[in-house]
């Protein structure tokens, strides 16, 4: 076992024998707190160091470096940082999403509100749903495929150009294309996504098919809709991150943890981000799972309660669940591999 630094102010040290000694640390942006733990290893040993402080919202970023700081580290010494986010979950939550545009097939533009005609309630006829794209963001153009991947209808793509112009116009930032039946033939999504790209501004252009290809109209609509809605949001946060820890002397890449639990580049990370969703409660999950492992035991019920919300997930066999059809929210399914955690507010 190794040392634990006694709580108490810390002071920024170098890492013991520097050269020699490895710094790991890993870090988790919560909604009330950022900590970290850093894991150095040593010719004289192991020591953990650990850090907590508020987390700083609207900038996330701060709250990082002060858990650094908190620690009694630089981000010079770090040979692996590791960061778990509730980033993009808590975006979907709240609804502070990007503006988002969807280029469709004509005829489904309403897909994503019609979704499988359940209830946001299942007694009484209350409640409500509003689609993370509202319909007059919803642009339908000429084209068919078959569930064969036949083309029935050509793409327009005059209609796809005029389409993504009309979406710029309204003040979209990022946009989908989700055609029927791309997951038996994308090459439709495929020369849109051209066109689209040609016109837009920015990289945010999500590809159903790319992200999930996989029959379920609604539910891979609905994935590539959670892309859009958060990928300019992570893409702002990890670039502003990984900027502020290179301007202190981190010299290697930032890795973010999706919601299955492995890890990605900062520097790609925003391309899928709807696999982000969830990242922070799976990776206590996935540390469970290490530590059952490391005590011979296989079966476990992992609790995680945070200021924000309480977590709960399984571990059957030494290996976490895993689900690739969980919901973040009402009407807003998630079809892409995710540990199987299980949510509730706290307090609730």
């Amino acid at each position: 076992m190794g040392e634990v630094a006694p709580l108490g102010p810390k002071v920024a040290e170098p890492c013991r024998t520097a050269g020699r000694t490895r710094c790991v640390s890993g870090i988790d942006v919560g909604g009330t707190f950022t900590d970290i733990v850093v894991h150095e290893t040593g010719q004289d040993g192991a020591r953990v160091r650990i850090g907590k402080v508020p987390t700083t919202l609207p900038n996330q970023t701060d709250g990082v470096l002060a858990a650094i700081a908190e620690a009694g580290v630089v981000p010079a010494d770090l040979d692996l940082l590791i960061h778990g986010t509730t980033a993009t979950t808590n975006a979907l939550l709240e609804r502070k999403i990007a503006r988002v545009g969807l280029i469709t097939t004509m005829g489904f533009r309403d897909t994503l509100e019609l979704g499988r005609r359940t209830r946001p309630k299942p007694y009484g006829m209350t409640g409500s749903f509003e689609p993370l794209v509202p319909r007059d963001r919803r642009i339908e153009v000429p084209e068919r495929i078959d569930a064969q991947g036949h083309v029935v209808r050509p793409l327009d793509e005059a209609a796809v150009a005029g389409a993504a112009r009309a979406l710029l116009a309204q003040g979209c930032e990022s946009v989908v294309i989700h055609f029927l039946h791309a997951y038996a033939n994308p090459a439709h999504e495929l020369r849109a996504g051209g066109i689209v790209r040609a016109l837009w501004p920015n990289a945010y252009v999500t590809l159903g098919h790319e992200l999930l290809s996989e029959y379920r109209e609604y539910e891979r609509g609905t994935t590539a809709s959670v892309n859009a809605a958060v990928q300019p949001i992570l893409d702002r946060y990890v670039r502003r991150l990984q900027g502020e820890l290179e301007k202190q002397g981190f010299a290697r890449d930032l890795l973010v943890m999706n919601g299955n639990g492995g890890t990605v580049s900062s520097r790609l990370v925003a391309r899928d981000a709807a696999k982000t969703v969830m990242s922070g409660p799976a990776s206590g999950v996935i540390a469970a799972a290490a530590t059952l492992a490391q005590s011979g035991l296989g079966n476990a019920i992992t609790y995680d309660m945070g200021g924000t919300s309480t977590d709960v997930a399984l571990i059957h066999g030494g290996v976490p669940e895993v689900s690739s059809e969980l919901a973040i929210a009402y009407g807003l399914p998630i079809h892409v591999p995710m540990v199987d955690v299980r949510s509730v507010g706290a307090g609730s």
